[in-house]
């Protein structure tokens, strides 16, 4: 009686910051080793494909296997040797997910639904290079490049579909974006930093991405603000010529160390005039506080301090969860498509040797009809192949039909095992199952799956 088909499956293995701390997260990333992480776990044995991804925030293997068992026990065999951790701590911060949990965990993470920040583009950039070095050092076949090209295609639709970006969820961020939203547009707006510290920085980049064209670095040490302002293509003053620099800026951004209040309500009011009174954006993320509060009762003058954008951010991250709930509903779409794929691979193997015994019948019949019929000439020679293949095609069209819409069923075992017994197919576990047609990297070798 033919065997059950062994297909392919589905693993990750992992720690994020939400399980494990920096340190443990740092192990396992197995950095220190002088072979690349990729490279050892794809030298195991059951680890028949390998994508492995290491970030600051989370470490992750993702395997096709057809062992599952044994492939989860040799990856925490790896990481307990070469990461020096006992079982018993690794197992505390470790999360398992197969099959389908394992197909939407990974959906999930390319869509930042899982991240710190939920919505931060970084983590897609960085699945595309873990699977980029997967591709270049051959370890990712057949099943993952197919996985991997759709958990893009699923992050893209959850970009572009939901507003799940839109929102702001960083103090810097936050400050450029109330900006928009007093100014209506950046574009041609000159923006001031006060401080050069790693926040101004950050909401520099975002003014200068916002349209900003113009910046002017002030800080206590000059040769700091230069240093800023050559990195931003801007212009560096001290902290002495604030007031006479705030008459042509539009946006102040204030971040600095200072034990007190740099810059007072009149010092704003006296550049008013000069400015004709133009509109002031002014927001003050510095703890404690660089800019007079009364400074906001000058008429034209805006200004924030960190607690109002920490209120818009919460709102932003509100915001951001409604949009992932609808996010979550599209990752479990195509979840439920991908695994009706992944169910579809045991009829491959079946419809292939259906095939190539029709054709090896095909050309034994063909072999003895030219005892018969004598020498043929090209063209009747060709007309009789043409006819004795569509007849074969014609044929075996409704029974490949039938195991295509038959693979997705609950039954499917059963009616792949009787469709080996009723067309007499043998040594299936013995046949390379070469499935890697139409996908994205045809160069990829193909993987070699055997029935056990």
């Amino acid at each position: 009686m033919p065997l059950g088909l062994n297909r392919p499956q589905i693993v990750l293995l992992g720690v994020n910051h939400n399980t494990a701390p920096v340190e443990v997260r740092e192990r396992l990333s197995l950095s220190g080793s002088d072979t690349p992480a990729l490279r050892l776990f794809a030298e195991l044995p059951s680890c028949e494909e390998v994508v492995f991804l290491s970030t600051c925030n989370r470490v992750e293997i993702l395997v096709s296997a057809s062992r599952l068992d044994e492939v989860k026990e040799s990856i925490k065999g790896l990481w307990q040797d070469r990461g020096e951790m006992d079982s018993s701590t690794l197992q505390e911060v470790l999360y398992e997910y197969e099959g389908m949990s394992a197909i939407r965990h990974l959906f999930r993470v390319a869509s930042s639904l899982d991240s710190m920040v939920v919505g931060e583009p970084q983590i897609l950039g960085q699945l595309k290079d873990a699977y980029r070095m997967a591709s270049e050092a051959k370890t990712a076949g057949m099943v993952l490049n197919r996985l991997l090209h759709k958990a893009f295609s699923v992050a893209k639709r959850v970009r572009t579909e939901t507003r799940i970006a839109s929102h702001a969820v960083s103090i810097s961020y936050a400050a450029v974006e109330l900006g928009k939203k007093i100014f209506g547009d950046l574009a041609g707006k000159s923006g001031m930093l006060i401080g050069a510290g790693e926040m101004a920085e950050l909401a520099a980049q975002h003014l200068l991405a916002s349209g900003a064209d113009k910046l002017v670095v002030a800080n206590r040490t000059l040769s700091r603000a230069v240093e800023l302002a050559r990195s931003l293509e801007g212009s560096a003053i001290s902290l002495e010529e604030v007031e006479d620099a705030l008459v042509d800026a539009d946006i102040v951004i204030s971040s600095t160390g200072a034990p007190g209040i740099i810059l007072g309500k009149d010092q704003v009011k006296r550049i008013m005039r000069p400015r004709r009174h133009r509109l002031l954006f002014i927001i003050d993320i510095a703890v404690p506080r660089d800019i007079d509060p009364k400074v906001n009762d000058i008429d034209n003058v805006y200004l924030y301090d960190i607690d109002d954008l920490k209120g818009v951010i919460e709102f932003n991250k509100a915001e951001r969860e409604k949009e992932a709930s609808k996010a979550n509903r599209m990752v479990e779409a195509e979840v439920i498509k991908f695994m009706a794929w992944m169910e579809s691979l045991n009829v491959v193997p079946v419809i292939q040797h259906l095939q190539e015994k029709a054709e090896a019948v095909r050309q034994k019949e063909l072999s003895r009809s030219h005892k018969v019929l004598g020498p043929l000439n090209d063209e009747q020679q060709k007309a009789l192949d043409v006819l004795t293949r569509s007849i074969v095609q014609k044929i075996l069209h409704d029974p490949i039909v039938f195991l295509k819409k038959g693979a997705q069923e609950k039954d499917s075992e059963m009616m792949l095992d009787a469709a080996c017994l009723l067309f007499g197919i043998d040594g299936l576990e013995d046949t390379e199952r070469q499935q890697d047609k139409g996908l994205s990297d045809a160069n990829q070798d193909k993987t070699i799956r055997k029935r056990p």
